[in-house]
């Protein structure tokens, strides 16, 4: 079964919009497919704000309603306290909100951008969406990473070359509590990053220092930058490092 004939048997969807290359399709193809649908977009201290802004962008674009949901994760001590299975508590809180929301507004499917790539078997936090029975169309339908960023880019989907972004809080080692001024101090600290023109890098917390870690390309970058970003850095953390062990 294709995806549009996946998607029309399910006669009505709310989406799990991210803002990501996966979700942006789905949701793009869901409105193409002519059934009733809807997106919900999470706001939470977890997600940056460029997901927000990107998620209202690619909505615009593709024509389907989107509504932003506010979530304090921090409310939840299976989650500040950052566990192992952290995903797994983070997933089904905001999950569970997000169904509320999309029955209060008629839709009883709630699907997700899980793709034929994604190792269902090492992500926690697809037990909670198993366990909710959201629905995953782009991995039924054997939709890999690859395959769903060549369909996005022939529609259009600025999103199409995104690089995959995992949420704030895997910034943090397990069992390191999880705070607010934390999760600010990592968000800035990642879009000053973004300002010097890198991509795909992740700030870690070790305590109260950062481990930076970007593709071996981009090391030139941070080492030209490297008294600009200590001194940004140093206002919020206590040790600055680079891992030489680059991202892939």
């Amino acid at each position: 079964m294709n995806l549009v004939e996946y998607l029309t048997s399910l006669g009505n969807i709310a989406i799990a919009l991210s803002g990501g290359v996966d979700s942006s399709y789905l949701a793009y193809m869901a409105k193409q497919s002519g059934i009733p649908c809807k997106a919900y977009t999470v706001k939470s201290q977890f997600v940056p704000q460029f997901e927000l802004d990107d998620a209202k962008k690619i909505s615009e674009f593709i024509g389907i309603p989107l509504e932003i949901i506010a979530i304090d994760v921090l409310k939840h001590d299976d989650v500040t306290s950052n566990p192992s299975d952290r995903c797994y508590h983070c997933k089904h809180h905001v999950f569970t909100t997000i169904s509320e929301h999309a029955k209060r507004d008629g839709f009883t499917i709630l699907c997700d951008g899980t793709n034929a790539s994604d190792d269902v078997d090492d992500r926690p936090g697809m037990k909670a969406i198993a366990e909710l029975s959201v629905k995953s169309p782009l991995r039924e339908c054997n939709l890999t990473k690859s395959m769903i960023r060549d369909l996005a880019l022939k529609a259009d989907l600025f999103t199409w070359d995104k690089p995959s972004y995992a949420c704030l809080a895997t910034r943090f080692q397990a069992g390191q509590h999880i705070t607010g001024l934390d999760l600010e101090h990592i968000e800035k600290a990642e879009g000053y990053l973004f300002s010097l023109g890198l991509s795909d890098f992740r700030v870690r917390l070790i305590g109260n220092n950062v481990k930076i870690q970007v593709p071996e390309k981009q090391i030139a970058i941070v080492i030209k930058n490297r008294i600009e970003i200590l001194t940004y850095f140093k206002s919020m953390f206590d040790e600055v490092v680079l891992d030489l062990e680059v991202r892939s």
